[in-house]
């Protein structure tokens, strides 16, 4: 099996690099450098030197607070960009895995979000990616799209973030009325290449188990780096970002529950395993 993944340098991409040394197939990881996926030629040079029976598009425009100021950018990568994905992947019958968000709902839910539910972004950046789940969907047969949260992995993430303050600052701020799942890319990796082979198309959700709030997130991170910073809780409007976020956007893995069943685990302890191997 030939597989690209798109976003090489992202989170993700680079979780999939990692997997690549010990996949028996062949995993290319394509940078925007090396194949922009707004430019039709580029994508379609790609695809015919590689062939690839799947290709996992996680590239994209994740800047949540930039969308806001740059709307036109955001839905050039996240729509038009995912178009050409979709185009290539019927032209060359390859099966397309597309990333999605939790930020496709608006969060007024008090209760985890199934794939059943109907989404409704607040923020540009949920709209862009909503926007890229429907032309995908028009466009390519073989499609699975997979919403999931919180990412963290190698790269720039709140982990690291959080980290970097505490041993900086006397106290950390963080915002409490904001719910979801931190995700670890390694297991979201792991749950991508469970349907991968098989053709049970369609949308699914795929994020750690349990929920937190960014506050209780930080608050583990903390904790299980051995720290003694305080954590202090704060309302999202004292901090006056320009995009809006869903107050509670809780993914549950129902489409995993209906199958072969969800084996993602609590997001506390895919936590502790990433910081220890991070270490």
């Amino acid at each position: 099996m030939k597989i690209i993944v798109t976003g090489g340098t992202g989170q993700l991409g680079r979780a999939f690099a990692v997997l690549a040394d010990s996949f028996e197939g062949q995993i290319v990881t394509l940078s925007s450098r090396e194949m922009d996926v707004t430019i039709p030629s580029q994508v379609n040079y790609s695809f015919n030197q590689i062939r690839p029976d799947v290709v996992i598009h996680a590239g994209a425009f994740t800047a949540v607070d930039a969308a806001e100021t740059s709307p036109m950018q955001a839905f050039k990568v996240n729509v038009v960009g995912t178009r050409n994905i979709a185009a290539a992947c019927l032209n060359y019958n390859s099966k397309m895995i597309y990333l999605s968000s939790d930020y496709v709902f608006d969060g007024k839910q008090n209760h985890p979000y199934t794939e059943f539910d109907r989404p409704n972004p607040i923020n540009v950046y949920g709209s862009s990616k909503l926007e890229g789940e429907l032309i995908a969907a028009r466009i390519c047969p073989k499609l699975f799209i997979i919403r999931t949260s919180w990412l963290y992995g190698d790269g720039r993430n709140f982990v690291h973030t959080i980290l970097k303050l505490a041993q900086e600052k006397e106290y950390l701020t963080v915002v409490s009325d904001q719910t979801g799942t931190p995700t670890y890319t390694s297991d979201l990796v792991q749950g991508i290449m469970s349907i991968i082979e098989t053709d049970e198309f369609g949308t699914y959700h795929m994020s750690n188990s349990g929920y937190c709030t960014w506050y209780d997130f930080a608050k583990e991170i903390v904790r299980i780096a051995g720290l003694t910073t305080p954590v202090q809780p704060v309302r999202t409007d004292e901090f006056a970002a320009p995009a809006l976020r869903p107050h509670y956007s809780v993914l549950r893995n129902y489409m995993l529950e209906l199958g072969a069943g969800d084996k993602f685990r609590c997001w506390q302890d895919a936590l502790m395993d990433y910081m220890q191997q991070d270490r």
